[in-house]
């Protein structure tokens, strides 16, 4: 069983030597807008930003074919910024077609 973990690993993306379980979904119908969290933040706070960059650009990219987003809360913002809740970090915004 260990064996197969390693091995799932080499198919999935770390961010400062973590890996982050991260879900982007769409703000309520509006599927431009979105929030993407990711769990267990404190392990990397720079590394949960990254991740949490990368899961909204695959959806943005996946649903509207484009990387471009227009932050509302996004990987670059201030510390104090970040919401933070239960460990978790979620950042806000928008695709941006």
């Amino acid at each position: 069983m260990v064996l197969s973990a390693c091995q799932q690993d080499e198919y999935r993306q770390s961010f400062d030597g973590f890996y982050f379980k991260t879900k982007t979904k769409s703000v309520d119908d509006n599927r431009l807008q979105f929030a993407a969290t990711v769990q267990k933040a404190a392990q990397s706070l720079e590394g949960a930003r990254e991740a949490a960059a990368y899961d909204a650009t695959k959806y943005c990219i996946a649903n509207y074919g484009t990387s471009r987003i227009l932050w509302a809360v996004g990987p670059d913002a201030p510390a104090d910024q970040l919401r933070l809740v239960d460990g978790d970090l979620t950042l806000t915004g928008e695709c941006n077609p």
